[in-house]
């Protein structure tokens, strides 16, 4: 086995790691107070090279794997999460056109996310969550054009996005197998967003869109008629483990504000480091960084090589999440007070955090991914991998 990142990896997880200690950490703070768009900082991010990892080159993009998204995001999310996730969104919502669409589609949506506009990955609906299948928007045919009708709720990116990468049932009595997925252009009539609020990762615009019959030609379905839940499903697995980078990025981020305030911070004439019930959660920060780092690349290793990485993603998803979420709320613990007050950075990263176990499939559903894999796996005597 070799973890050695390879020298053009180091040199773009270095250039993540500038940006996000000298020109997103020192405003995160105001973006997400103002619950501001991060719009500026992004194209920065693109003039680094940072943005669009996974946009093939031949479509304006970096051309690069799910690591090295992985190894972006991380860096990223230790600044903030809330700017990453706005600023990876389109790789998220490029997906599904990467993997499914046609020669002619690439070129038409591709290079535009890549020149810098704005899309979203319209999935989840007010009573369609954690079960896909229970998609309501409805895509009905009509001759060369179909009429979408239906209400996508927290979509990233719905208030600002040029256009979206909408799931919708075209055979309501097919279950998984009759969703289709639609690229729909913001500007078609019947279309109305709203935005909305949130506890955390503000920096990312999330809202409400509603369908009208809007009219979308049917040359901007990607894929057969019925593919939308395996499509859905394909571009989960390989931004999953971008989900986890950002659980890796928290986690490191808590540890070190974690380690500077308990070796300034004295009680009882001395550090409160050097009181046992500190430097254990300290210790066990970094054991659970280390974990999640791990399982984050190794997900992202396989996806790049064209391996089934469901197991590896569903870990690796709800171990990150899990961790920042522990990691965060034992770091506010180390803070005492200070550590519940905007001052202070462990706040927001207790905000932040919390999302990371909701989206791109709550813990929970990883947890019923993972029970399912070892079930598939269960002829094999090692489940591992």
């Amino acid at each position: 086995m070799d973890f050695t990142l390879s020298e053009q990896q180091r040199e773009l997880q270095a250039r993540a790691r500038w940006f996000a200690e000298t020109v997103v950490k020192p405003v995160a703070s105001l973006y997400d107070q103002e619950e501001r768009h991060p719009h500026e900082l992004i194209v920065q991010a693109r003039q680094e090279g940072l943005t669009e990892i996974t946009i093939p080159a031949e479509y304006g993009g970096r051309g690069l794997g799910v690591l090295e998204l992985v190894l972006v995001a991380e860096q990223l999310a230790w600044a903030c999460a809330g700017f990453t996730a706005a600023a990876c969104s389109s790789c998220l919502a490029g997906e599904p056109i990467v993997i499914a669409g046609s020669e002619e589609q690439k070129r038409r949506w591709l290079p535009r996310l890549a020149a810098g506009e704005y899309a979203s990955f319209a999935l989840t609906e007010p009573e369609a969550g954690s079960d896909v299948t229970a998609l309501t928007t409805r895509a009905e045919r009509r001759g060369d054009v179909y009429v979408l009708n239906g209400h996508k709720r927290w979509i990233g990116n719905a208030p600002i996005a040029s256009f979206f990468v909408v799931f919708a049932k075209t055979d309501p009595d097919a279950g998984r197998n009759g969703i289709s997925v639609f690229v729909v252009e913001r500007e078609s009539p019947g279309i109305v967003t709203r935005p909305l609020r949130k506890l955390g990762q503000r920096a990312i615009s999330n809202g409400e869109i509603e369908f009208h019959d809007v009219v979308v030609p049917a040359s901007n379905r990607i894929g057969r008629e019925g593919e939308g839940f395996a499509i859905a499903m394909r571009t989960l697995r390989r931004t999953r483990p971008m989900a986890a980078a950002f659980g890796a990025g928290i986690i490191q981020r808590c540890l070190d504000e974690s380690l500077a305030y308990a070796q300034q911070r004295r009680t009882m004439g001395q550090p409160i480091i050097k009181h046992q019930a500190i430097g254990h959660k300290l210790a066990e920060m970094r054991i659970r960084l280390d974990a999640a780092r791990q399982l984050t690349y190794l997900a992202a290793w396989l996806a790049d090589r064209g391996e089934d990485n469901t197991l590896a993603a569903a870990v690796a998803k709800a171990f990150a999440a899990d961790s920042a979420m522990w990691a965060a709320t034992e770091a506010v613990q180390v803070f005492g007070g200070n550590g519940y007050s905007p001052d202070y950075p462990v706040e927001k990263l207790f905000r932040d955090a919390k999302l990371l176990q909701i989206y791109e499939g709550t813990s929970e559903i990883q947890r019923t991914i993972i029970v399912r894999e070892l079930v598939r796996l269960s002829g094999n005597r090692r489940t591992v991998g």
